[in-house]
């Protein structure tokens, strides 16, 4: 696992294949808490979003890299 230590407030959360995810607003426990902006539309609209500190592949500048593509890894979200 990633030193959680390293991913800061306002880093890009990107899938293996690049695609933008999320935005960093803060961690929580094992979970980055993503920003409600990045909470898609609909029903997911308005409330945060949660990763598994387990789906981060790497921390590299500005940027978490998760170890799945960004469509699958927004299967594994947990809402708040």
């Amino acid at each position: 696992m990633t030193d959680a230590s390293a991913i800061r407030e306002h880093m890009e959360v990107i899938g293996a294949d690049g695609v933008h995810v999320g935005t960093v607003d803060r961690i929580e426990g094992e979970r980055i808490k993503l920003t409600k902006q990045d909470s898609g539309e609909g029903s997911h609209k308005g409330h945060h979003h949660f990763i598994s500190l387990g789906l981060v592949a790497e921390v590299e500048g500005n940027q978490v890299r998760l170890s799945a593509n960004g469509d699958v890894a927004v299967t594994f979200e947990e809402e708040a």
